[in-house]
């Protein structure tokens, strides 16, 4: 047994969602940016919006400062600051059950939360608020949203299916170098 294994009992896994983590947070923030300087969005402002598949998909810029759906939204700096914390600890977290993980959809569905999280909050971070921009109100859906939102969201969705698929066991994991109970 390598020595990575065991300090992280799913190593394998773990790279995977690790893997995935880093593509949402590459595709997050390449779409943002390809948004706010690439189509100009940034010095227009919010409000500003593009008619894509009219009226069912549009790009409109919306700077959202509070949490999912814009929820607890507010302009100051300790507000940002705790929704930043607060993030990066909730994604240190699940980055811990992903090396805990028993299963490829898990390590999947955890890697798809962590690159979400940690796409809005360089948004945070740099802008003070997560550029939104994905807008589908044509198909009854209010709310505007970005790549790590949909990454998140998901993410979420891809763990309640693997307890349903899956359940809630857990497989025995083996003895480290010969030591058992």
């Amino acid at each position: 047994m390598s020595a990575l294994a065991r300090y992280i009992p799913s190593a394998r896994l773990a790279a995977i969602g690790a893997g995935l983590a880093v593509l949402v947070i590459v595709l997050d923030q390449a779409s943002k940016l390809w948004v706010l300087h690439g189509l100009g969005f940034m010095e227009s402002g919010a409000g500003t919006r593009i008619e894509v598949l009219p009226p069912w998909f549009n790009l409109t810029m919306v700077w959202n400062r509070g949490v999912s759906f814009g929820l607890f939204a507010a302009d100051s700096l300790w507000v940002r600051i705790v929704l930043i914390v607060f993030s990066l600890a909730v994604a240190g977290v699940i980055a811990f059950w992903m090396t805990r993980a028993e299963r490829k959809l898990q390590a999947l569905a955890f890697g798809l939360i962590i690159g979400g999280a940690v796409g809005n909050v360089i948004d945070r971070v740099a802008y003070g608020a997560v550029a939104d921009f994905l807008d589908f109100s044509g198909l009854w859906f209010p709310y505007v949203f970005n790549v790590a939102d949909a990454a998140i969201s998901v993410g979420v969705a891809a763990l309640v299916l693997d307890v349903f698929v899956n359940g809630s066991e857990r497989k025995p994991v083996p003895p480290v170098d010969g030591m058992s109970d």
